[in-house]
């Protein structure tokens, strides 16, 4: 069944998610640095930059820049005199995803923070940056409660806030699960369900990502 998942995204991606060489680029990044592949699939890069458009954002942050792949997506949402705030928490990491930024022509769109996010929010908070359209948290999935906390401080109603790897591949059913990732998605589903200022759900995914999900979080108050 995975085989078909990966088959099928590989053949819409083909036809409707074009790649240039920035993306293609980025998108090598958990190869070049050794780890599984972490960042969004073409199409979730492509689902991201159409929900950003659609919502006319002009002001997004990122918690997670990675190799930057889910940054040029979001960046060429963007208008012209529109900012992206991406965090970074490893800086080799931040340092090559600023080169890939730079190579993909959206530079002049892109604040990108190094160090840990739970210290740049609250100084982005202090600089009256906020609010932000849109957020989209792709992090440490420990730190996603924290992480979800400060994009509501950071949001206004209307904000949409999308929240990626929230199923891994169905363990966030498993209540007694000693993963830490696991327990901070759950806290976090726990988190929204209490919020009385927004409205959310979860989609599961499948694809070249194998199965997983994300959730879609509308600030309504």
């Amino acid at each position: 069944m995975e085989e078909q998942w990966t088959a099928i995204d590989i053949y819409a991606s083909d036809l409707l998610v074009p790649q240039d060489e920035a993306l293609r680029d980025a998108a090598g990044a958990s190869r070049e640095a050794g780890l599984p592949e972490i960042a969004v699939s073409p199409a979730q890069g492509k689902f991201l930059h159409l929900l950003a458009r659609t919502g006319k954002a002009a002001k997004i942050l990122e918690i997670g820049t990675f190799g930057g792949y889910s940054t040029i997506w979001l960046a060429r949402a963007l208008p012209p005199d529109g900012l992206l705030v991406t965090c970074e928490r490893e800086e080799d990491f931040a340092k090559k995803a600023w080169a890939r930024i730079q190579a993909a022509g959206v530079a002049d769109r892109v604040d990108l923070r190094t160090g840990k996010a739970l210290d740049t929010l609250p100084a982005l908070e202090a600089e009256g940056l906020g609010p932000f359209d849109m957020v989209f948290i792709d992090a440490d999935k420990a730190g996603v409660p924290d992480y979800f906390a400060w994009s509501l401080r950071l949001s206004r109603p209307g904000t949409v806030i999308i929240v990626d790897n929230v199923v891994l591949e169905g363990a966030v059913t498993d209540a007694a699960s000693a993963n830490p990732a696991v327990q901070g998605v759950r806290r976090f589903h726990e988190m929204v369900a209490a919020e009385p200022r927004v409205s959310a759900t979860t989609l599961q995914t499948v694809g070249v990502r194998g199965h997983d999900g994300f959730t879609y979080v509308l600030v309504t108050g």
